[in-house]
């Protein structure tokens, strides 16, 4: 059960996760991800070739691609595109694969809120079973305030739709820096730096996440 999260209390409260690598054949790398009601399939193909018009002389470049569950892409498709690649580039060692490009897609099956930190869960899971080389793994976590100023973590879409304030931020796993945020509606810096407090807090329970998922997913296979 989920109890909401009160101001400076440590105890995050996260909808169920769930998992699944290498569920597609054509991608070099592929996850889906499940956070909830909202899941996300996500697909990664290069190191390959590079158009010259966007090839880039010293390191690859990244291309991420949102496609919702129906119709076609829109404005809030490309502002995600834009969060899930700064977080990506700044994780993956893309000097090591120069005048070559990385492809990432990312499909909408269902949102029920906190869509673009499942965006970046699936991402990371995709990227490690595509085996690229990365300086750290990272997860996402979005953070609702309520009308009365309580912070929920993973909130759902009906949570989102009555939050006054909304935002998703990027960790990473070695020092669980803040990697990229987004942020909608209105607060204080001092609601920010909580919700990043407990977002941080969230992470750890997230990577301890993909660990038992990858454990799990190799002890099958030894």
């Amino acid at each position: 059960s989920r109890d909401e999260l009160v101001c400076g209390s440590s105890n995050v409260s996260l909808r169920e996760f769930g998992c699944e690598q290498s569920l597609l054949s054509r991608p070099d790398g592929s996850a889906s991800f499940v956070q909830g009601d909202t899941s996300v399939l996500a697909g990664v193909y290069g190191p390959a070739e590079v158009k010259v018009s966007k090839e880039i002389y010293d390191r690859a470049t990244l291309e991420v691609l949102i496609q919702p569950k129906v119709g076609l892409p829109s404005v809030r498709e490309r502002s995600q595109e834009q969060c899930v690649r700064e977080t990506c580039e700044a994780s993956l060692l893309l000097t090591l694969h120069p005048r070559s490009s990385l492809t990432l897609v990312l499909q909408v099956l269902h949102d029920d809120g906190s869509l673009l930190s499942c965006f970046l869960n699936a991402a990371c899971m995709a990227l490690m079973d595509a085996g690229l080389p990365m300086s750290c793994l990272f997860c996402g976590v979005t953070c609702a305030i309520d009308a009365d100023g309580q912070i929920i973590t993973d909130p759902t879409a009906a949570q989102e739709k009555e939050s006054r304030a909304l935002m998703t931020f990027a960790i990473d796993s070695k020092e669980c820096r803040v990697m990229m945020s987004s942020t909608k509606g209105s607060f204080s810096v001092h609601e920010l730096q909580q919700c990043i407090a407990v977002s941080q807090k969230a992470s750890e329970k997230i990577f301890q996440f993909y660990r038992d998922s990858v454990k799990r997913r190799y002890s099958k296979t030894l």
